[in-house]
């Protein structure tokens, strides 16, 4: 299975010579490809001087994750490469990174993803072991802050993967297509897992694909990023992809979830930010809701198939959530009987961390 690795880079110059080393360590050999995302630190020129064996499409202006990311997978594609990694410019990948999700990927043909295992740079901490979605509308990373790095190698069946370090399947993506660049960044690799799932393709973990990730070193430069990426993205999310009949459990958790969230923006300071992510995502929901009618239309997953992959609770990491859900359950209990029936026949509560994901 040829593979080439995908790196998106915006002014990543002191994290990125240690990303790039890591992949020429791979025990499998890759195509490293860097989508240099309109940097003004000199990436460049160190890309040039330093890696010459390294591809860099270079961008006239910052597309964002998704964007950027679309660029290198569309030069991957027309490699003709069979499998495409993503990793986070700020990650550094173990030597057997890519020969792991190779392997796990080449079990099964319906196999569209394989997520790696993400841990803090320091090796005590999870990241990620794959991308959960919560019948809260909310997403979030399995596992973030757990010490236990093995506590999910049996884990394997995943609802998402994480765009920071996972393999995706060329057949997948021509079929499925590519990120949905409107998202920018934050929830585009969870929108991605959704089309997924709604056409047919598994995804799933390989436990012994280790990466090591720095957290929020790219979003955290930017003054109100994930305030505005979250609140304008959440919405799109659920309108694109919840299948009709989960919308009813769904839309009313989320909307409830999503005011706590604005209002926690606005008490924060960022008003402005948050009233501005409400209303670019206000704009785009017509063009949101023609495209949930194309991804709906070509389902070929049933409920059935869709419900037990979903997290039936909010977010381990909710902390305000909970306790304003805790108030409410005793002051109106009856709704703990509607809340057992939604859960009917759910898979159990399976990770840990909060949303949002950093890249």
């Amino acid at each position: 299975m040829s593979a080439a690795v995908v790196i998106p880079n915006w002014n990543g110059r002191e994290d990125l010579p240690a990303c790039l080393d890591s992949l020429r360590r791979q025990t499998l050999p890759v195509e490293v490809i860097v989508v240099e995302n309109g940097s003004t630190d000199g990436s460049v020129e160190m890309l040039r001087e330093s890696y010459p064996d390294v591809t860099v499409l270079v961008q006239a202006v910052n597309l964002g994750f998704a964007g950027g990311v679309n660029a290198g997978i569309r030069y991957a594609l027309h490699r003709g490469h069979d499998a495409i990694a993503l990793l986070n410019n700020d990650a550094v990948a173990d030597a057997e990174w890519m020969r792991a999700l190779v392997a796990e990927m080449s079990r099964d043909d319906r196999v569209g993803m394989v997520a790696s295992k993400f841990v803090t740079m320091d090796g005590a901490r999870l990241d990620s072991t794959g991308e959960c979605y919560s019948t809260w509308g909310l997403p979030f990373p399995r596992g973030r802050g757990e010490e236990r790095l093995d506590a999910y190698d049996e884990a394997t069946e995943l609802f998402g993967a994480s765009g920071g370090s996972t393999l995706y399947r060329a057949d997948m993506l021509r079929d499925v297509g590519l990120f949905d660049e409107d998202f920018f960044a934050y929830f585009e690799d969870v929108d991605l897992s959704w089309r997924a799932q709604l056409r047919g393709w598994r995804v799933r973990l390989a436990p012994d694909a280790i990466a090591y990730h720095r957290i929020g070193a790219t979003s955290g430069r930017i003054p109100g990023f994930t305030t505005y990426q979250t609140l304008k993205n959440l919405l799109w999310l659920a309108t694109k992809n919840v299948p009709l009949r989960l919308l009813p459990t769904i839309a009313p958790r989320l909307a409830f979830a999503y005011s706590l969230t604005f209002a926690r923006a606005v008490l924060r300071g960022q008003g402005v930010t948050a009233v501005r992510a409400l209303a670019v995502a206000a704009v785009k929901m017509p063009k949101k809701l023609r495209e949930r009618r194309v991804v709906q239309a070509g389902r070929r997953a049933g409920d059935d198939v869709l419900r037990p992959l979903l997290t039936w609770d909010l977010p381990p990491g909710s902390t305000n959530l909970r306790r304003v859900r805790s108030m409410a359950r005793r002051v109106m209990p009856w709704r703990e009987r509607g809340r057992a029936r939604d859960a009917e026949g759910a898979a159990p509560i399976d990770g840990g961390g909060a949303a949002p994901r950093r890249h």
